[in-house]
């Protein structure tokens, strides 16, 4: 017999760790701390490791178009696995159908403040911050990992 969650050896699936609600929250809340320490009004968003939204704060006054992009800037962390203030230097590494057409994406986010979620070296989301700097938004969105005792 098998132990319960565990797949048997002719799976046609594969267990995904993702991120959990409460953790999401306690991410979500350290950053709104933080952004609020910094003087600034943002928007963050987590996702799970699938890019679905698990939690998502709207400080009032933050800008309104930033809603949509701190969710895509988690999705895009999270999808990658790559920070998303990176894919400026990454995107000199590859041709130049790569470098204009990924950013041509739908949502794909190619500037600061957008983070992976990592533990225990499994990526579990992303966390996406909006409304600032972009160097803002990174050190609000690590904020949040540094609340659930991650790093960037």
């Amino acid at each position: 017999m098998q132990a319960p969650h565990q797949a048997p050896d002719d799976a046609l699936s594969a267990a995904q760790r993702v991120i959990d609600a409460p953790a999401a929250l306690r991410a979500i809340q350290a950053a709104v701390r933080h952004a609020d320490a910094l003087g600034v009004r943002v928007n963050v968003s987590v996702v799970d490791a699938a890019g679905v939204p698990v939690a998502f704060a709207r400080q009032a006054g933050a800008p309104l178009h930033s809603v949509e992009i701190a969710v895509d800037k988690a999705y895009t962390a999270a999808s990658f696995g790559l920070p998303t203030s990176a894919w400026h230097a990454e995107l000199q590494h590859h041709s130049e159908a790569v470098r204009q057409g990924l950013v041509l994406r739908p949502r794909f986010v190619a500037f600061g403040g957008g983070l992976p979620i990592v533990e225990h070296g499994v990526r579990i989301g992303g966390i996406g911050v909006s409304g600032g700097s972009e160097a803002q938004d990174e050190e609000i969105a690590r904020a949040g990992l540094q609340a659930l005792g991650l790093q960037a």
